[in-house]
């Protein structure tokens, strides 16, 4: 007998591909509507059309999911080209542009809702962000900017990106969620490029 020819197992969508994806979407939507510690396995199975037992089979358990899920389309790659791309002075206007245009599709934007979400209810889900945003996404720009205290500049554009997804994405706050792309990124440009490369006060050593 062919593979085209034998049943179809009950519970399983065609393909494995097909499977994947499905509980991909579900759970970024019940992530985006629930938060991490409210969505469940077994109502992601639900909303996907498939056996629980089959979200184990690919993801194994609901953190690797929810790490499967929350593939920010923020590219960490395009993110440092064009920051290395950038004019020096203008580096924090770049960051914030490209993070904005990132999320601004309604695709992009449901993952970025799971994300905030979750973070806000769940340790494992903070944990997830931080490490995303500030090894993978900021950490390599304060590095290659070769600037002090890179760990903190880092953690303090990713603070703020953060802030302004809850604001504009999930609370909806005007003017702040109608605002264009272009004002926002004039207002935050200069406080990412102070973040960035200014001067952020006195260090540790000082307070003695």
């Amino acid at each position: 007998m062919t593979a085209a020819a034998q049943p179809q197992r009950s519970g399983r969508r065609p393909g494995e591909s097909g499977t994947r994806e499905a509980i991909l979407a579900a759970a970024r939507g019940a992530f985006a509507e629930l938060g991490y510690d409210r969505a469940t396995i077994r109502g992601i199975a639900a909303g996907a059309a498939v056996d629980p037992a089959l979200v184990i089979h690919y993801f194994g358990s609901k953190d690797e999911l929810f790490g499967a899920a929350l593939e920010i389309p923020v590219v960490p790659g395009l993110v440092l080209e064009r920051a290395a791309a950038a004019d020096p002075a203008e580096i924090g206007a770049t960051i914030a542009r490209a993070f904005l245009e990132a999320w601004e599709p309604p695709d992009n934007r449901q993952r970025l809702v799971a994300m905030v979400r979750s973070a806000m209810t769940n340790e494992v889900a903070l944990g997830m962000v931080r490490e995303y945003l500030g090894r993978r996404v900021f950490g390599p720009i304060t590095q290659a900017l070769g600037v002090p205290d890179a760990e903190l500049r880092a953690n303090l554009v990713g603070s703020q990106f953060i802030g302004l997804a809850m604001m504009r994405y999930i609370a909806r706050i005007e003017p702040l969620a109608s605002a264009s792309v272009d004002r926002l990124v004039a207002a935050l440009g200069p406080t990412m490029q102070r973040y960035l490369t200014g001067e952020l006060g006195p260090g540790p050593s000082a307070e003695g």
